[in-house]
């Protein structure tokens, strides 16, 4: 605690009159009983009026006993309002949330307050509170740097800390956020801030969606007047970027203190901040490695009104330090899922590479193949080629700087390029950060800059697109740039160069001087589709990964021999681990339902007798353009020996109807999600035999996976009770040696989807039957909770597309929970044209008849409303996944009479 001669027992005083306390207008979500005033010495010895909000006479209200006590501390220009949802019943903690001097609600003074100033004067007024420990502190902003100053200065009391949208640090070298550099204009700085409140209002409006009135106008309601905007003025003012600055020292000071702060820490995070953008976000965590962190994607500068950030503080809370109860210092020991499983054969992720490359019956023949490349030609690398080209790559990338423990992006077109690169990093223990072009260029955008790289491997229009988008990481490009290009786009060197100097280091003697990366050791960031959210990274250790490989390798059977033509650019880099030769197909990978029949046909013909994969919905687009198939490519079709898609559940039908074009291959349709690529599995034949039922039948587990069923009640919604009963209902849960360790910095993601010890929670819904067979009937997010009870939407949408020519359905969910509406959009035979979704129309009065009536005896289930439309929309990597929130969101701006945009 900072000791000083005015701390003295005494001055510390509420006044429950206070002229100020009676000033302060109702505020939405805020008790008035929340308020309080107090009067302390400063730093300069005055006594000055602080204004708070202090939640403990509400907690002892309720007879509860405080964990601990919450400081929270705003920024600018906010003040203590700001943090007004942490007073909630499931954080039993004490809430006091400050107004800074010369901010909010306490007193306008005049003096000019540095940075160490306002770490004194925080200092003092606790000291008047007497706060003792355990002390979590709460920092946006410039009070994320204030809380983090008082937390060195008093760490005896300090049990935790939680940073949301701030910066401790600004490197003299960096210029300023560009928002800063004009709000720190000479000229500009007092018009905005104080002369007008330009500068409240700006930062009030990068909320989108905006905030509702009645909180700007609380925002806007303690700095009405110019002299009560002074304060917004200094904080500007006090920016120490220039080493001369007054405040260079205590900025210096506290982020270097930092490192040493060994307490449980949380950041919260808006990625859409123009002023504390990642690069702050990188620079904490590398002070505070051992900090959770977690990112909400969509949010800005004010984390705490775009987000949940209170539910998350209050998981975080609890799963940290207990309750006054039950308390706990830390969390416990992380255990990830796969840890519970039953474990896999261990071996480094590339092995198998090295096996073929040296086995003189595999040696020479190919292990990637290449179609559609820019001369036309067809290239073919074989596997010691390969094996070369991998050590040549790593050596290189060793020598020019990358280390272990290194985030590595990659974007590159599928091939031998993306396939040397690739496990040339697993080789030296870099991690991957595999997110692929079919993301769309905004998801993509997210992915790249949200997964903190510290380098960047890309094809020259990747890099164009990095340079203009602002993408993190050193620059590397695979080919070889002219020197105008490499310049102009930060490229330091290319992986030809990489590789031809790591080859020549390696014959001059020089063994590639790196060990096999741990088991536990990351290897690789993947990032799931995005269809139920912003795309997620999923990180992979390399034991995970390897038992992935191991798992798709033992349910699909592939082999050198059989080879692999990947319709789906990311099960490309799966070939090589598995020891099958791959091809990826002439298409768009941005696309992949938009694969044709003759394009896939080629790919087959290079291989033989392959093992096929494509996204479930190009099933459709190869039936469909199958006409164009000239005997050759029928017979090369015809030749496939097998055929597997996966990403979403696959009808019996079309895979009835892809038999016409593959008669000898077995129609497999794996089950599982980017987190665990492999759960379950089953063929033609398997469906056959389940007969109908409700939802998809996905098979049997795959080796070493378990599943469960965490049970759903009447609301639909999931209970704590798991159970491999047939018929139970419920959320799928899996475990395996294959799933994900984690997600990349969303840790109350990664706890939500864990709550259930030693599983992962997969957010789809479905059963199991009385043969142990997996049904899949939607996501549990999309359950649809009416008043005959809940239904799941793969049960109503089976039922809708029983109607002849209903193409596809779509199930929506209009209302509150118990009482839900049921609403049908459809793709017809008729009106479906491929691309973006249109507006919906109402359907025909025969084919809502028909479905209404198909719904209620199949799955006994009422609709209310039946619309048609072009296209359903769909996630954008698999073009399948059929985006029902979407569809929900149109119904219910419909059904309440409003002008819904299109899908």
């Amino acid at each position: 605690m900072v000791n000083s001669p005015r701390s003295i027992r005494g001055i510390g005083r509420r006044r429950a009159s206070d002229p100020a306390a009676q000033e302060i207008p109702p505020q939405p979500g805020v008790d008035p009983r929340l308020h309080r005033t107090m009067e302390v010495r400063d730093h300069t010895g005055e006594v000055r009026r602080w204004h708070l909000l202090d939640s403990g006479p509400l907690l002892a209200e309720r007879g509860i006993t405080p964990r601990g006590t919450l400081l929270a501390v705003h920024g600018n220009p906010t003040y203590s309002f700001l943090f007004r949802s942490l007073v909630r019943e499931d954080i039993p903690w004490r809430l006091i949330a400050v107004d800074q001097l010369e901010m909010g609600y306490s007193e306008r003074t005049g003096v000019t307050r540095r940075y160490q100033d306002r770490i004194t004067d925080l200092s003092l007024l606790t000291d008047a509170l007497s706060l003792r420990g355990p002390v979590v502190t709460v920092g946006h902003d410039w009070g994320g740097l204030i809380s983090a100053g008082w937390a060195l200065d008093n760490r005896h009391d300090v049990a935790g800390m939680i940073l949301t949208n701030t910066g401790v640090h600004q490197k003299l070298e960096e210029a300023l956020p560009k928002a800063l550099q004009l709000a720190t204009a000479p000229g500009f700085r007092t018009a905005s801030t104080s002369l007008t409140d330009a500068f409240l209002r700006t930062t009030l409006s990068l909320s989108k969606p905006a905030l509702p009135q009645e909180v700007q106008d609380a925002y806007l309601a303690p700095y009405r007047r110019r002299s009560r905007r002074l304060g917004i003025d200094q904080f500007v003012a006090d920016i120490p970027a220039a080493a001369d600055h007054p405040s260079r020292p205590t900025l210096e000071r506290v982020a270097e203190g930092l490192a040493g702060l060994q307490v449980p820490t949380l950041f919260a995070w808006g990625p859409k901040d123009i002023t504390f953008s990642d690069r702050f976000l990188r620079d904490l965590i590398q002070r505070v490695p051992h900090a959770d962190v977690h990112r909400f994607e969509k949010a800005s500068h004010l984390v705490w009104e775009d987000a949940d950030v209170a539910g998350l503080v209050a998981d975080w809370l609890h799963t940290t330090f207990g309750t006054a109860e039950e308390p706990r210092t830390a969390a416990p020991a992380w255990r990830p899922v796969s840890s519970w499983a039953e474990p896999a054969p261990t071996r480094p992720v590339g092995a198998r590479i090295t096996e073929l490359a040296h086995d003189p019956l595999h040696a020479h023949r190919p292990a990637v193949v290449e179609l559609g490349t820019d001369d036309g030609e067809r290239r073919e690398i074989s596997w010691s080629l390969l094996d070369r080209r991998v050590d040549d790559i790593a050596a290189g990338l060793l020598a020019h700087g990358v280390r272990p423990g290194d985030r590595v992006s990659l974007l590159i077109t599928p091939g031998a390029d993306l396939t040397g690169v690739l496990y040339a990093c697993f080789r030296i223990g870099a991690v991957a950060v595999v997110a692929d072009a079919g993301l769309g260029t905004a998801g993509l955008t997210r992915a790249v800059i949200g997964s903190h790289p510290d380098w960047f491997i890309g094809i020259r229009r990747a890099l164009a697109g990095a340079r203009a988008l602002g993408w993190p990481g050193r620059r590397l490009s695979v080919e070889q740039l002219p020197t105008v290009d490499r310049v102009a786009l930060g490229v330091e060197t290319s992986i030809a160069e990489l590789a031809r100097s790591g080859a020549m280091m390696r014959e001059l003697g020089a063994p590639l001087d790196a060990p096999q990366p741990a088991p536990d050791a990351d290897a690789a960031i993947l990032f799931t589709s995005g269809s139920t959210g912003p795309a997620k990274g999923a990180v992979l250790t390399h034991a995970q990964l390897g038992a992935m490989f191991t798992a798709v390798g033992d349910t699909l059977d592939l082999a050198p021999e059989r080879g692999l033509v990947a319709g789906f650019a990311t099960f490309a880099l799966l070939g090589p681990a598995l020891g099958a030769p791959t091809v990826v197909p002439d298409m768009d990978i941005m696309r992949p339902g938009d694969l044709t029949a003759p394009a896939l046909a080629e790919a087959i013909a290079a291989l033989g007798r392959p093992a096929v994969f494509t996204a479930p919905a190009a099933l459709r687009s190869i039936i469909e353009t199958a006409h164009q198939l000239d005997d050759e490519g029928r017979a090369a079709m015809a030749g496939a020996a097998s055929f597997f898609s996966a990403g979403a559940p696959i009808p019996a039908q079309l895979l009835r109807e892809l038999r016409t074009l593959m008669p000898e291959a077995r129609a497999l349709t794996p089950y599982g999600m980017t987190e665990c690529l492999a759960v379950a599995a089953t063929d033609l034949e398997g469906i056959e035999a389940a007969g109908d039922g409700a939802g998809v039948c996905v098979g049997r587990p795959v080796p070493r996976v378990e599943i469960a069923i965490a049970v759903m009640d009447e609301l639909g919604r999931t209970t704590g009770e798991i159970t491999e009963e047939p018929g139970a209902i419920g959320e799928v849960l899996i475990r395996a040696p294959h799933v994900r360790d984690r997600y990349l910095m969303l840790w109350r993601t990664t706890h939500t989807s864990m709550r259930f010890e030693g599983w992962h929670a997969t957010g789809d819904v479905g059963h199991l039957d009385a043969e142990g067979r997996l049904w899949i009937e939607g996501r549990a997010g999309h359950v649809l909770s009416t008043a005959q009870g809940p239904f799941t939407p793969v049960v109503v949408e089976d039922a809708a597309e029983a109607v002849p020519t209903v193409r596809r359905a779509g199930a929506a969910a209009v209302g509150p929970r118990g009482t839900q509406q049921v609403v049908v959009i459809l793709e017809t035979d008729e009106g479906y044209r491929p691309g973006k979704p249109g507006r919906p129309r109402p359907a025909e009065a025969s084919l809502q008849e028909a479905v209404r009536r198909s719904v209620r005896e199949r799955a006994g289930a009422e609709v209310v409303a039946v619309f048609t439309t072009s296209a359903l929309p769909t996630d954008i990597r698999h073009n399948s996944k059929i985006d029902r929130a979407a569809l929900s969101r149109w119904s219910e701006q419909t059904l309440r009479g409003e002008r819904a945009e299109a899908l």
